[in-house]
């Protein structure tokens, strides 16, 4: 469990530099499926694996969620301007 929680913190994180598409959301869900890895590692006695995982896990949640949210303000407000939807 440890190993796989860090395994998927640093691919979590990847996921929030790769410009791919729908990369963010799935960033998104391999960290929280890190965090719980994580903690069951730690409370199986994985000490620093579980943590390290638990920690690029957190990390790569906040990173992902704030690009989502950059990334879809953007493009809301791109087409605002460019006229794309109606009534703004």
């Amino acid at each position: 469990m440890a190993v796989g929680s860090l395994v998927l913190g640093i691919i979590a994180c990847a996921l929030c530099i790769i410009p791919i598409p729908y990369g963010t959301l799935i960033g998104i869900v391999a960290s929280i499926v890190g965090i719980i890895l994580g903690a069951k590692g730690r409370k199986a006695g994985m000490g620093g694996k579980a943590t390290a995982g638990m920690v690029l896990s957190i990390i790569a949640l906040a990173l992902n969620a704030f690009f989502f949210i950059v990334c879809t303000a953007c493009v809301a407000c791109t087409a605002a301007t460019a006229g794309g939807i109606a009534g703004l």
